[in-house]
């Protein structure tokens, strides 16, 4: 029995989604049903279902975009770290491994030598560097709150997209924002995302963090290039000439752009598509959800 939380968001469906397809047992836990940010509460249900796994797919991201967590700073502290450590006490309390999807917002630009950055790399976009988000910062702490965590799965999110138009898939925003920021970065195929992360778990591979991203990275104008290849062949984009004319116009606080390297996800045989192939292949399948 898996005990999913934050069922019904954009990555929790898509966990939703793939546990029905293999037919695992589980359970989405709402808020409504279960106050799952009190530690009793939590190890009580986790106890009573006699849960073989945990995945916590809840946290605050804030909507439209994470300009929003500027103002809701209480519920994005508090969705993003806080809730990671009661879950996490109440997963001790109870003897039940389990999974945190985290972000790879943590992060911005590449190593000094221009790879991507690792798992064992510091955080460089967080409260501790004084250069990021609210967002990014809170997510930063989540991960510091789980960093000597013995039984859980940390896997990283970047940037998510899919076959299906969503306000939340990468594809649909460049479709719909009226000029865009060119900049490189890693991205996250979400069902690619979720099958490589529950992988983890049922393959055994050892506890901790993982950037669960499509290998490569890919900049803004290169998926444009696909879009008008695939999707809108006809449609105008325009780009911002800076990301100092982006933020003076566009953002009310800096945004993560970053490669992440996914070489010890692919180390544990978990097999995952390059970001140019799950970019042309949600393209080719593009569908209204």
């Amino acid at each position: 029995m898996i005990i999913l939380l934050g069922a019904t968001g954009y990555v929790g469906s898509a966990f939703s989604d793939l546990l029905k397809s293999l037919q695992i047992e589980y359970t989405p836990v709402s808020r409504a049903d279960v106050d799952y940010t009190d530690i009793g509460q939590l190890e009580s249900l986790l106890r009573a279902r006699k849960a073989e796994f945990l995945i916590n797919c809840a946290g605050y991201t804030g909507k439209p975009n994470v300009d929003a967590c500027e103002k809701d700073k209480a519920e994005c502290l508090f969705g993003n770290a806080v809730l990671a450590g009661r879950i996490r006490e109440a997963c001790e309390r109870a003897e039940v491994p389990w999974g945190h999807v985290s972000s790879g917002c943590i992060f911005t630009g590449c190593r000094e030598d221009g790879s991507g950055f690792r798992e064992e790399d510091p955080a460089n976009f967080s409260f501790r560097t004084n250069n990021c988000s609210f967002y990014s910062g809170t997510k930063a702490l989540g991960e510091e709150i789980l960093s000597d965590c013995e039984s859980c799965y940390v896997w990283r999110l970047r940037i998510p997209f899919n076959q299906y138009d969503s306000p939340r898939n990468y594809i649909t925003k460049l479709l719909r924002y009226k000029r865009l920021l060119d900049a490189e970065n890693s991205l996250s195929q979400l069902q690619d995302f979720v099958t490589a992360s529950l992988e983890c778990w049922l393959r055994k591979v050892p506890y901790g963090i993982y950037n669960v991203t499509n290998t490569g990275s890919v900049t803004t104008r290169e998926v444009i290039a696909m879009m008008k290849q695939h999707l809108v062949p006809n449609q105008q984009f325009d780009f911002f000439e800076s990301e100092e004319e982006f933020m003076a116009i566009a953002a009310k606080t800096p945004r993560s752009n970053c490669v992440l390297d996914n070489s010890k996800l692919r180390a544990t045989g978990i097999p995952i598509r390059t970001v140019h192939e799950a970019l042309e292949w949600s393209m080719k399948n593009w569908a209204a959800e």
